[in-house]
């Protein structure tokens, strides 16, 4: 699934009285709470995005009757679409009832997800873990589900608190998680002679000689808004380390702090090795690109170039975690995004959406959806991933021995700011990267505005 717009944000465990900064793992409780039996991996990770418009909007992908259930689904893709079609069937079979599946375009989905769960939204949504999650409990928005939850099994503590609303209940029914990283094609830095870069040093060599030899160095399109958050994610946790990240999403940290400025300084030293035009094109052109060997590399969340690729070349995809900036913080953070589903307060059919989410939180919807679509992880203990395929297992490795586990950008902080602040100046910074004071004074004084009710 496409990771994430911004309307909405993820993650608990604040620092402030009145809004929750994002929760994160540590290493050891992740370790703690992931690895869970012999062949079966299950993380409680945290991770990318969206929800559908009004009841009347998207498309079906079933009839709709009397005692259906409708599923707001921002499972747009291709392949994430028929993985979700695989599981309904599943649940239909078994059950016995019938769900209306209504797809909206993801980022169409993201963008109109306030108005969408205030309006007449379906009786389940998809939606994101976290403080994304919490923001919409906090204003009545959401059913608890904490009933449901006292008969959910294969779920760690730390997946139940990345589904617990600021009261305490229960809002969110995780389904699986995916790592952000550096995406590449195996065959062609074999055929250059390319090494992984481990320091940033070493990835702006690399990018240097990759332009020497006729290749774009980043794959890069941000005309959705949020993939460059990725980026600036990234850079952040590698120069400033993982407490300095969330502090600053918390809106505690300022963005004319010298830290922040350091930031785009070094993103603007990439700059001129991406993709030129990057807000025109959308992320699906950039993985096309990366697929087709004229791009070198890419920073992505796993799902986003797992679903470009042709089946034939998705043996030739692989990754490495954002290098080293600062040794100090090394590559203890890595992103890691966790999607699935809530109850719409103002849905309708109540009984149907319970029994639906009921069997969303089974590990055969797991396995069903997961053996569909081998872009994301299984987050069930209970799920089997004997399957996996090897970027798979190199994803839950490289979560598992991560220190600390952000969701991403527009995820881990307020949803107004994410959209209407951090999408519109990162991409003035793509398009002019020179005044990088004249922009982070301009965030800053947006933050100050938002965040005040806050103070």
């Amino acid at each position: 699934m496409a990771h994430s717009s911004a309307d909405g944000s993820p993650t608990s465990g604040s620092t402030t009285t009145h809004h929750p900064a994002p929760a994160r793992l540590s290493r050891r409780a992740l370790l703690r709470t992931t690895l869970a039996g012999a062949g079966a991996v299950a993380l409680p990770a945290l991770l990318a995005s969206c929800s559908s418009g009004p009841r009347s909007s998207g498309d079906s992908d079933s009839d709709s009757g009397s005692g259906t259930a409708t599923l707001g689904s921002n499972a747009s893709d291709p392949l994430p679409r028929q993985a979700y079609r695989d599981v309904i069937a599943g649940y239909q079979a078994k059950s016995g009832h019938r769900v209306e599946v209504r797809t909206t375009d993801h980022n169409t989905f993201q963008e109109n997800i306030n108005r969408y769960l205030q309006s007449r939204p379906d009786d389940v949504s998809m939606w994101f873990a976290g403080y994304r999650m919490q923001f919409f409990a906090a204003k009545g928005l959401l059913d608890d589900i904490s009933d449901l939850w006292q008969g959910f099994t294969g779920f760690s503590q730390a997946l139940k608190d990345q589904s617990t609303g600021q009261d305490g209940k229960q809002y969110f029914v995780p389904y699986y998680f995916y790592p952000w990283a550096v995406f590449y094609r195996k065959s062609v830095f074999r055929q250059h002679g390319y090494q992984v870069p481990k320091t940033f040093d070493q990835y702006t060599a690399l990018a240097r000689r990759m332009q020497k030899d006729g290749l774009v160095p980043f794959a890069f399109g941000d005309r959705d808004g949020w993939p460059a958050m990725g980026t600036f994610d990234y850079l952040d946790l590698r120069a400033n380390g993982y407490a300095f990240h969330r502090s600053l999403m918390a809106g505690q940290e300022s963005w004319t702090d010298p830290r922040v400025r350091h930031v785009f300084d070094l993103w603007r030293g990439l700059m001129p090795y991406h993709d030129r035009g990057a807000n025109g094109r959308t992320w699906q052109e950039a993985a096309q690109s990366l697929a087709r060997k004229k791009t070198g590399m890419a920073v992505f969340g796993l799902p986003h170039p797992g679903q470009q690729f042709a089946e034939a070349d998705r043996g030739d995809l692989d990754f490495f975690a954002f290098p080293e900036i600062d040794p100090q913080w090394g590559q203890d953070s890595v992103e890691a995004p966790m999607d699935g589903f809530l109850l719409p307060h103002r849905g309708g059919n109540k009984d149907a959406a319970r029994d639906l989410l009921g069997y969303l939180a089974t590990p055969a919807a797991e396995e069903t959806y997961i053996s569909a679509d081998p872009n994301n992880i299984a987050v069930n203990s209970g799920a089997d991933t004997s399957g996996y395929n090897a970027l798979q297992k190199k994803a839950v490795e490289l979560v598992s021995s991560a220190a600390h586990v952000s969701q991403f950008l527009d995820r881990d902080t307020r949803p107004d700011f994410a959209s209407t602040v951090m999408i519109p100046a990162l991409q003035t910074f793509i398009n002019d990267p020179k005044d990088i004071d004249g922009l982070v004074n301009d965030i800053e004084r947006q933050k100050k505005s938002l965040f005040a009710d806050e103070g």
